[in-house]
């Protein structure tokens, strides 16, 4: 059934407000909140505007400021500042004379770590394991049933679910590194249809979709854009029907921002980092002669957006639960883009984004601060974002949205190969390992919209619900759950993880960014070709084995996880070499990267073990996490799963049941149905830090682990601890937050309880109270 809220990803109608998200949102915003927030309220731009006056005279004088700040000249004026702002001349005064003169500002700054194209890495053991189960899932079948991709406006037909039209888009951002990771010749079909419609019904002056000009808002190209780039780096086939329909679009993108056009609502003036991605693509891949248009547009958007590096200010960012700030941060809020969760989650790398074309770097300290107070202050402990749509601080029965999921991913990758804080890669396996498979059922065919960190029972709600602004379906798992959003976004996740697992390191290195099984070919900029290949069980076990033929000798980098309580590291190269040890003492990491640096010959292996300790995280009132290495251990309490027969959560749009569609409903393929998964052991427990044990099975590359790993108790480690029940009730459906230091007495016996892989319990507790005796 649908429901009536609309998008948690873009274009969501808040329900507790009532606002209506107009042309130019945020004109207009509370005293109190100038008060509160009053850097962000000084940016520059009329959506931060405060006024007070009469309603008819606020109308002429918006009407007034539209006509006159949208005539050509201001037009000009602001690209000018802009352009003045950040050291760009206008392609309006660069005559042949002066454009080598230019040359010193047209290069970005250099990524630490430059990504591989796409494709170059190929997945092994249970990460292959995982993609083909999404290739075989509704991943891989939505293009096939899924009105929303089917049967989409951008491909001549009826359906979307929002007017920013962006289902298509995110569907191809994550297919195209599905489909090119696998190899696999059925989702390469898929996408080369999807691109051969859109392409060959560009419009006439650049645009890209279905919209009128009056109807247009750039956001919704943004992914569309990423996965158009991957298209190309992973197929160079394609570049000479993408390219040019890429500028055409960059072209008419640059106009309609110097005419103050293209962002018809906020989402894509918080998520405009995305597209200056795509911009830096071309610039450093395919120039062309688009140079100064390119480096200009990324100048506009930023020009044009809002600014995260105000909001990464101590004097801006909340860092308390937002349901405890009054008055009360609604969809109206100034503040709102900005704690939307899955913003963001997007909006962590901006900053390291920008600071390539800009030279801040000022930017790069903003975006540390953003990471850390985001997952700090309104991080659940599998490595994503409290946000039932808006953030809401820690509590343990909010929700965390599956977009927010792997757009935190996206952005944490990103900012490990831009920046090389390490932290940025340890919470990026964080997401991965944890945040990210907990949400999916076994076959891949099923997912949440949101989960909760303590959630013992996943099935429709019924009535109030703690949640911000999300259904009743919100933590069942279905086919499009509560809002399709997540259901096109969400194959991004691991198909990007992949694609960021392996890095380029200066001119003849290759580095281990994103620790998992796989193999990667490339040639480095040395010239220097290198075939290696990684096959380990992590995260479930902590042994890497490595081999390798290079053309010429090569650094391997091997990055050490911050949890790490030690490392040791075997390695042979040449031919009837002796193999050299390495600890702590003899190869520090990098400090910053955590890189390890390892110089190889043309052949041999390497065997990297890595020691981890139990170990807890504070998550307030004398509760804890639990957790072995990169992965988030929590309570097991039974399961019980049953099922509909079709998908009842399937919908054309956000209102209109697919199932009322006979037709329509008979394409639904049988493994596509809502699941109902209950507890059968109690889950009001308190545990005693001071019992846990880790147990664990296999070792490294010789253990074959179950396929699907992430089924319920398929991954081989778990934990066994002291624990009891205490008296723990139900609020609004869903746990209450767990019982204050003083009220936890034991009602039960004192017994061993055991604590499982988050990811491999569907229904679980991950926010335990500290026992009391």
């Amino acid at each position: 059934m649908g429901v009536d809220v609309d998008d948690g990803c873009a274009h969501k109608a808040d329900a507790k407000s009532d606002l209506y998200y107009g042309k130019v949102p945020f004109l207009f915003t509370k005293k109190d909140e100038v008060q509160r927030f009053p850097s962000l309220l000084s940016q520059g731009y009329s959506q931060h505007v405060t006024f007070y006056i009469k309603p008819a005279l606020l109308f002429l004088l918006f009407l007034f400021l539209s006509v006159a700040w949208n005539h050509p000249f201001w037009s000009l004026y602001r690209l000018r500042a802009i352009y003045d702002r950040f050291g760009f001349k206008s392609s309006h005064d660069m005559s042949l004379s002066n454009q080598a003169s230019l040359t010193g500002n047209l290069s970005l700054n250099p990524l630490t770590f430059a990504p591989l194209p796409l494709g170059s890495i190929k997945p092994l053991g249970w990460l292959d394991d995982q993609l083909r189960l999404m290739s075989d899932g509704l991943a891989g079948h939505e293009h096939d049933f899924y009105p929303i991709v089917s049967d989409s406006v951008w491909l001549g037909g009826q359906s979307e679910y929002s007017p920013l039209n962006e289902g298509i888009p995110y569907w191809l951002n994550g297919l195209v590194p599905l489909a090119y990771s696998l190899d696999d010749d059925r989702l390469q079909r898929q996408t080369d249809d999807v691109v051969d419609y859109i392409l060959n019904h560009q419009q006439s002056d650049g645009w890209l979709g279905p919209e009128e000009p009056a109807d247009r808002d750039i956001w919704g190209r943004f992914p569309l854009c990423l996965g158009l780039m991957q298209l190309v780096d992973a197929n160079k086939s394609k570049s000479a029907q993408v390219l040019p329909a890429l500028y055409d679009f960059v072209s008419l993108m640059h106009l309609m921002l110097i005419r103050n056009n293209g962002f018809g609502e906020f989402w894509g003036r918080v998520r405009y980092a995305d597209m200056t991605i795509v911009l830096q693509w071309l610039l450093e891949k395919h120039p062309g002669n688009h140079t100064h248009t390119l480096l200009e547009t990324m100048s506009l958007l930023n020009g044009h957006g809002l600014r995260w590096a105000d909001y990464y200010n101590r004097g801006n960012y909340i860092f308390k639960d937002l349901d405890e700030v009054q008055p009360p941060i609604t969809g109206d809020s100034v503040v709102f883009p900005y704690v939307h969760a899955v913003n963001a989650a997007q909006g962590m790398k901006a900053g390291a984004v920008i600071y390539r074309f800009n030279d801040d770097a000022s930017l790069l300290e903003s975006a540390r601060n953003g990471v850390n107070w985001t997952l700090t202050y309104h991080g659940d402990p599998a490595g994503s974002i409290t946000g039932d749509e808006r953030e809401s601080g820690l509590a343990p029965n909010r929700g965390s949205e599956l977009c927010t999921a792997v757009e935190t991913m996206y952005s944490l990758s990103y900012l490990y190969q831009a920046m090389g804080d390490k932290v940025f890669a340890d919470r990026c396996e964080r997401a991965a390992f944890n945040a990210l498979p907990v949400m999916f059922t076994n076959d891949l065919w099923a997912h949440q919209y949101l989960v909760l960190p303590n959630q013992p029972f996943s099935h429709s709600l019924h009535g109030p619900n703690p949640f911000w602004n999300t259904g009743d379906q919100s933590i069942l798992y279905g086919a499009a759950p509560n809002y399709p959003c997540c259901t096109v976004n969400m194959p991004q996740g691991l198909p990007k993880f992949l694609s960021a697992s392996f890095v380029q390191v200066g001119a003849n290195g290759i580095g281990h960014a994103l620790l998992s099984p796989a193999r990667v070919t490339t040639t480095l900029p040395s010239g220097t070709h290198v075939s290696l290949a990684c096959n380990t069980t992590y995260p479930f076990t902590n042994t890497f084995d490595y081999t390798f033929n290079a053309s010429a000798p090569f650094t391997l980098h091997l990055r050490l996880p911050s949890w790490a309580s030690g490392y040791e590291i075997h390695a042979t190269s040449g031919s009837g070499a002796t193999p050299k040890i390495y600890t702590a003492a003899s190869l520090p990491s990098d400090t910053h990267t955590g890189m390890l640096a390892l110089d190889l010959l043309e052949t041999g292996s390497v065997t990297y073990n890595l020691r981890t300790d139990i170990r807890t995280e504070d998550r307030g009132n004398d509760t804890i996490s639990v957790y072995h290495g990169a992965l988030l251990y929590a309570l097991d309490v039974g399961f019980s799963d049953s099922s509909t027969t079709k998908d009842s959560s399937i919908s054309v749009s956000g209102t209109d049941p697919l199932t009322n569609d006979t037709e329509a409903k008979n394409r639904i393929p049988a493994a596509a149905h809502d699941h109902y998964i209950m507890n059968t052991n109690p889950w009001n427990i308190a545990i005693d830090p001071a019992t846990l044990v880790y147990h664990t099975a296999g070792n490294g590359g010789e253990y074959e682990l179950p396929n699907p790993i992430w089924a319920y108790q398929a991954p081989p480690g778990y934990i066994t601890a002291q624990g009891c029940e205490i008296a723990w009730g139900i609020e609004m459906q869903v746990p209450a937050v767990p019982p204050a230091k003083g009220e936890r007495a034991c009602v039960g016996e004192v017994r061993e309880v055991v604590l499982r892989p988050y990811g491999s319990l569907k229904v679980h507790m991950a926010v335990l109270p500290v026992m009391e005796r």
